[in-house]
């Protein structure tokens, strides 16, 4: 995972209706990336929430710490999925005629920084939406919806940012990181379709 400051950075700082307008703004940035690392950080609370009225004797010791430890590692994203996608549009942007391969690798170096955080904000949604399929194994039965709402929702915020990390690497096909984000979606969306009544399990 890409390791992130714990510090709150500037979207998690934002009231609920300042986040929506920030994402709707006319700006690059927050986008997809960022939006789907506050919908796994979402997912995860929703997944603590459930772990808290489950039995600890039935559910795997820890899960709630873990959910809450994803939870944390989740919101930062948002802010440095925005970041690297900056630093990314700078490059891109960059005028230097008398060194045309200087450009391209600082191009390369942003572009790969910027997959980077998408491949991590999978990684913890994938992870996220196991820890609910637990829940809806050994959970509290009232809380069922609950952890399967945080399983789909860390489902879609990892095939969201999946098609980041492929878009990312369309001219790198043999790049480790598109296999390896193709199927950690795979997974994912394979919970998700697990989820819904008479697909999969229920508590």
């Amino acid at each position: 995972m890409v390791e992130v400051s714990g510090a709150p950075g500037d979207l998690l700082q934002l009231r609920v209706g300042e986040l929506l307008d920030s994402v709707a703004a006319r700006t690059p940035a927050p986008g997809g990336g960022a939006v789907a690392a506050v919908v796994t950080a979402l997912a995860a609370g929703l997944i603590a929430m459930a772990g808290r009225f489950a039995d600890p004797s039935k559910i795997p010791p820890g899960l709630v710490d873990r959910a809450e430890a994803l939870r944390a590692h989740a919101g930062p994203l948002a802010d440095a999925d925005a970041a690297t996608y900056g630093r990314y549009l700078e490059a891109t942007r960059r005028r230097d005629e008398s060194d045309p391969a200087s450009r391209a690798e600082a191009v390369s170096r942003a572009l790969s920084e910027a997959t980077d955080v998408p491949l991590s904000i999978l990684q913890t949604a994938a992870e996220v939406a196991d820890l609910g399929r637990q829940l809806l194994l050994d959970g509290n039965p009232r809380l069922h919806g609950d952890a399967a709402a945080g399983v789909l929702l860390a489902a879609a915020a990892a095939e969201a940012a999946a098609l980041l990390v492929a878009e990312n690497l369309a001219d790198s096909p043999a790049d480790p990181r598109a296999r390896r984000a193709a199927v950690l979606a795979a997974g994912t969306r394979a919970l998700a379709v697990a989820v819904h009544p008479g697909t999969g399990p229920r508590a």
